[in-house]
């Protein structure tokens, strides 16, 4: 696949022209966020632009590799969802209030691990690391 044929691949799975940036392929306004894929020397680099950064995720040699990879990552839906089970079904009916309570202490640790991630970036680290960590394999 070359980038032609994955920008055709990609209308055709509907995945929104804003989503990516190819050469070649035309699209619309991007958004802040947005998949990249380009040609460096004798590499095929994609990767994501963030916040008016890019970041290099997966470098490929040739060029039908780097294509197919950035397809699979703009159209992997994730799993299918799962039915709830009796019990979960009760508990949502039944204590809205404690699933509420236990979502905001999830919350609160997630914020304070990320604050905690962030300081260490900032300092440097023992290391030197940010310690930054790349998106999940579905990007999303």
């Amino acid at each position: 696949m070359d980038r032609f044929q994955l920008c055709a691949a990609l209308r055709a799975a509907g995945v929104p022209a804003a989503h990516y940036e190819i050469p070649g392929c035309p699209g619309g306004r991007h958004p802040t966020e947005s998949y990249f894929l380009r040609a460096e020397e004798s590499a095929w680099l994609v990767g994501v632009h963030e916040r008016g950064e890019r970041r290099v995720l997966e470098r490929f040699a040739d060029e039908d590799a780097a294509c197919r990879w950035l397809y699979d990552r703009l159209t992997y839906e994730g799993p299918p969802p799962t039915g709830l089970t009796p019990e979960e079904r009760d508990e949502l009916l039944h204590d809205s209030d404690g699933i509420q309570r236990r979502a905001r202490r999830e919350l609160d640790r997630a914020l304070a691990a990320e604050q905690e991630r962030r300081r260490a970036g900032k300092d440097g680290g023992a290391d030197g690391h940010s310690g930054g960590q790349q998106p999940p394999a579905d990007g999303r």
